[in-house]
């Protein structure tokens, strides 16, 4: 299925202008059409967490955005559903995905970021070209049939699509895995930011704070709320993937444009969840993408890489301009919904619930939880 087909599915700006003052004049939003309850011990059993990184090793899961590999051997090294890997853009520009474990003793051969025409080993020196193979041994007659050529670093899949890196680890990434996944990155955007942070919360309870407006005037009384609307959201959702719109409030102007002039950019907050660890936030001058890596059953990293926003009307968006949005992004709604999401684990286990529901307000986290239960069902 290609981008324009499932660009049909999701509302076109005009649309979504209109689906919008529906809406707020009629004091409603969009709703699912089922509840979905969620056993409570999902979020914190080591046994369903162990199921879950299985999981996640044979689904391509989003790794970087491509602007975070931007020349001929850069690379970033991290681990994904608790592996160490090595992702690099090669001399040939294509991406590779690595174990990064030397062949040697299995010490890692490369940390963080960073641009480089080999991989050295760090303890005995052996070495390796950007696409995985040994090229040299320091001392090599010390070990005897030792063949080079099958001692190259493991490959895992990896592929490009609309802007993002997406690796797995179990079998190869094919054309139809990625059919449901946007161009969700121009490569004239500027990467200018990354953060790494841990939370003492399971990725899904984290995840699921981005994908409904229900908690805004609640949780988000005096960030979020004075510049958007009460529980008025737009849900979409395409195979295991979504998009929730937030309107905010000054989207009222639009009302007397005329609907082939009306501009959607700095009117709402688009979020996607990229399924099934990662999200890309569009906001008013800057997008971030989110990847979740769980670290246990209630530990999770965050790893965020923010980009300015695409140009409107053909005018670049200053970087300063997108660098302040970032600021009060992470400085306000973001901890809220960070500090909502410890809380919740804290008592997840104790009893107080048998079960997370979650209702028609909440549609792109029941879809969520539905394609993850398939997924886990078929292993």
């Amino acid at each position: 299925m290609s981008d324009s087909t499932i660009a049909t599915r999701l509302l076109s700006d005009q649309a979504v202008f209109e689906r919008v003052f529906n809406h707020i004049d009629n004091s409603t939003t969009d709703l699912g059409e089922r509840v979905w309850r969620e056993p409570a011990d999902n979020y914190y059993s080591q046994e369903r967490f162990d199921a879950e990184i299985a999981m996640l090793k044979r689904l391509p899961v989003a790794y970087c955005p491509s602007a975070a590999l931007p020349d001929k051997g850069s690379y970033i090294a991290r681990s994904s559903a608790g592996t160490p890997l090595v992702v690099v853009r090669g001399l040939d520009g294509v991406v590779r995905a690595f174990i990064n474990a030397c062949r040697h003793r299995g010490m890692q051969v490369a940390s963080g970021r960073g641009c480089s025409r080999a991989f050295v080993c760090p303890y005995h020196a052996w070495t390796y070209n950007l696409e995985g193979n040994l090229k040299h041994i320091p001392g090599q007659e010390g070990f005897p049939g030792v063949d080079p050529e099958q001692h190259g670093l493991v490959e895992v899949s990896a592929r490009e699509k609309g802007g993002i890196v997406y690796v797995m680890q179990k079998g190869e990434i094919t054309e139809d895995m990625l059919e449901d996944c946007l161009d969700y990155f121009s490569p004239e955007q500027q990467m200018f930011e990354t953060e790494e942070m841990v939370d003492e919360a399971n990725w899904k309870i984290l995840n699921e704070t981005l994908m409904e407006g229900y908690h805004i005037k609640s949780l988000h009384s005096e960030t979020f709320y004075p510049y958007g609307l009460d529980n008025i959201n737009l849900v979409e959702i395409y195979g295991a993937n979504s998009r929730v719109t937030y309107p905010f409030r000054r989207i009222e102007k639009m009302r007397d444009v005329a609907p082939d002039q009306r501009r959607i950019d700095g009117l709402v907050t688009s979020v996607y969840l990229v399924f099934p660890t990662a999200s890309v936030s569009v906001l008013s001058k800057h997008t971030n993408l989110a990847i979740l890596e769980p670290l246990s059953p209630t530990s999770s990293r965050w790893v965020l890489y923010r980009m300015v926003n695409r140009a409107v009307d053909g005018k670049d968006i200053p970087l300063e301009e997108a660098q302040r949005d970032a600021l009060f992004v992470g400085d306000s709604g973001q901890i809220e919904d960070r500090e909502a999401a410890r809380a919740i684990q804290q008592s997840v286990s104790s009893n107080g619930n048998t079960h997370f529901t979650f209702g028609h307000f909440e549609s792109a986290i029941v879809n969520f939880h539905q394609h993850l239960a398939k997924y886990l069902d078929n292993q």
